[in-house]
C-alpha cells in the first residue's frame, strides 16, 4: 500500500491514497501505522477516497470529489481535523487531483472549503463554532472551567493562570462524561493580550499532540469570549508553530502551513 506523510504545525498524519475505496482501514491497522516505534508514526491517518463511493458522505459528492476519512492514532473514527484537512488539501494539489486554488473537501463534520494563499499556507473555512456552555476539566488536582465548543468534533477550551508549558499532559485530563459521552478534545491555554493565545491540547484518541486545528479555533472562540469581542483575528501558538484563526459573525477560518515530507510503500499487515 502506498503512503505519504505530512504535517501541519507538526500535527502529523499518514496519508493513504484509496481513490477507488478498496482499502479496509481497520482500527488495528491504523494503530500499527501510527505507532512511533513499530510503525511509521503519526497523530492520525488520512484515507483519501472518492466522496461518491463513501456511503457516510455520498450526499456531498456533488460539492466535493474527495472525502477525508480521518482516524485518530488509536484507530477510532473522528468527525473532523483542522490540520488534517489542510494536509489533505496539500496532498490533493501535489498529486494533481485538484487544480484550483479553491475547492471543497468532504468530511464527517460536513463540507470544508479550502483556499491556497499566495505564501503557500492553506486556509480552511471551519464553519460556525457552536458554543455549548461551560464545563470543567481536571488535571493534577486542579480544576479548570472552560467553554464547550463544537467544531464538528467536541472541544473543551479552558483558560488557565499558570503557564501551559508547566502542565503535565501525559494523561487524559478529567472531564464530565455526562456532557461529553463520546469523549472530548481538551485545550488549555494562556490568553496573551487581546488577540493571541498560547495553547496545549490533549486530543481524544491521540493524546497530547503538537497542534490541533479545530482546537485552535475552539481556543480562539474561548479567548474571544473572555475579551468580550467575538469577532476578529487571533494568533494561536501551539507546540509545533503558529496558526491564524479568523472569527466573524457567520463562520471561522483556520490558516497555516501544510507540507508533505515523505512517501513510500507500507509493508505493515494486521
Amino acid at each position: 500500500m502506498r503512503f505519504l506523510k505530512g504535517h501541519g504545525t507538526e500535527n502529523d498524519f499518514v496519508i493513504l491514497p484509496d481513490p477507488e475505496g478498496e482499502v479496509d482501514v481497520s482500527a488495528a491497522l491504523v494503530a500499527k501505522i501510527c505507532d512511533r516505534r513499530a510503525g511509521i508514526g503519526a497523530d492520525g491517518v488520512l484515507r483519501v477516497a472518492r466522496t461518491k463511493q463513501s456511503h457516510e458522505v455520498a450526499e456531498l459528492a456533488s460539492a466535493a470529489e474527495w472525502f477525508m476519512d480521518y482516524r485518530n492514532s488509536d484507530g477510532s473514527v473522528a468527525e473532523m481535523c483542522g490540520n488534517g484537512v489542510r494536509v489533505f488539501a496539500r496532498y490533493l494539489l501535489d498529486a494533481g487531483l485538484e487544480h484550483s486554488s479553491e475547492f471543497s473537501i468532504a468530511t464527517r463534520g460536513g463540507l470544508r472549503a479550502v483556499r491556497v494563499e499566495p505564501n503557500g499556507d492553506i486556509t480552511v473555512d471551519m464553519g460556525k463554532p457552536v458554543i455549548g456552555g461551560e464545563s470543567v476539566a481536571s488535571l493534577g488536582g486542579q480544576e479548570y472551567t472552560g467553554v464547550h465548543v463544537d467544531m464538528g468534533n467536541p472541544h473543551l477550551a479552558c483558560p488557565i493562570g499558570d503557564p501551559v508549558a508547566q502542565l503535565d499532559l501525559a494523561h487524559q485530563p478529567g472531564f464530565d462524561t455526562g456532557v461529553f459521552p463520546a469523549g472530548v478534545n481538551i485545550e488549555l491555554f494562556n490568553p496573551v493580550g487581546t488577540s493571541r493565545a498560547v495553547m496545549r491540547v490533549f486530543e481524544r484518541g491521540s493524546g497530547e499532540t503538537r497542534s490541533c486545528g479545530t482546537g485552535a479555533v475552539a481556543t480562539a472562540v474561548a479567548a474571544a469570549s473572555l475579551s468580550g469581542d467575538v469577532t476578529g483575528t487571533w494568533t494561536i501558538e501551539v507546540l509545533g508553530g503558529t496558526l491564524t484563526v479568523i472569527l466573524d459573525e457567520d463562520t471561522s477560518y483556520l490558516s497555516g502551513p501544510a507540507v508533505i515530507v515523505a512517501s513510500g510503500e507500507l509493508m505493515l499487515a494486521e
